[in-house]
């Protein structure tokens, strides 16, 4: 005799995957858009139709130039982002695992959050020059703090009798570190990275914004001066695009790195 479960969940029935709700979410923000411009007579340019701007981005595609953008940007960011990591990891396992420095170290961290980093970035540019360096050195700034503050609060989050039982056994400081402290900090560490590669994006483009003469930033600033606004929401588009393929990547690794976590699923 089998008894069924008569248990009822939260979330309820499920009638569609959820990327169907976004795709119906994204049709009626294009279908909001065209149908402003075009209800109310909008110049194409304040505001081009969204059609106007896929087609212009398609054209963008299909010629070789703009892959070209598309490579220094990925490169800028790619760097940016794996130095932000190398050095915020790094350092937050220390911090994490040495209370008193972090408590000395504190106020001058929380003194570098506050400043407002975009701001320094014409200094940045003095001292690395117009070239990739500057954008490189933006981009790991940006992206640093939070893959540094989510370390130390994941090596701080280790529970206190996993690290007893770690005692007990007399584990080394390595063996405590790679097999308690890091694992166990890994859900917070790539929740900052998260946060850190779509930073790191943004600083290489303001880095193109404001001192370069490549990448999609400045291509940006080309089609502004030049009053082509299909053309500059074509090429924010394609910054959309080529930012949501950074975070994919990073949430690919959260699944494949911790899938038992439910951050994962």
């Amino acid at each position: 005799m089998s008894v069924k479960d008569n248990s009822v969940t939260m979330e309820g029935p499920t009638l569609f995957p959820p990327w169907i709700g976004s795709v119906l979410i994204l049709i009626v923000f294009l279908g909001s858009w065209d149908g402003y411009v075009r209800l109310f007579d909008v110049s194409m340019l304040v505001l081009p139709p969204p059609s106007a701007v896929v087609v212009q981005w398609l054209k963008f595609l299909v010629d070789g130039n703009v892959w070209y953008h598309t490579g220094v940007t990925t490169l800028e960011t790619g760097l940016g982002f794996l130095f932000a990591s190398i050095l915020g990891v790094g350092l937050g396992m220390l911090l994490g695992k040495m209370p008193r420095l972090e408590r000395m170290l504190n106020p001058f961290v929380i003194a570098t959050q506050v400043v407002p980093k975009v701001a320094l970035v014409p200094l940045f540019i003095v001292w690395f020059g117009f070239g990739i360096t500057s954008k490189v050195v933006i981009a790991t700034i940006l992206a640093f703090f939070p893959i540094l503050l989510n370390t130390v609060l994941g090596v701080k989050s280790v529970e206190r009798g996993h690290s007893e039982v770690m005692a007990s056994i007399n584990a080394s400081p390595m063996q405590r570190l790679t097999q308690l402290d890091f694992p166990s900090s890994l859900p917070y560490i790539l929740t900052g990275m998260e946060v850190g590669v779509v930073l790191s994006i943004i600083g290489a483009v303001v880095g193109e914004y404001l001192g370069g003469s490549v990448g999609l930033g400045n291509l940006a600033v080309r089609e502004m001066n030049t009053y082509n606004t299909t053309a500059l929401f074509a090429v924010i588009v394609h910054l959309s695009v080529l930012g949501f393929l950074f975070y994919a990547f990073v949430v690919g690794v959260r699944k494949y790195l911790i899938p038992w976590h439910g951050s994962s699923n």
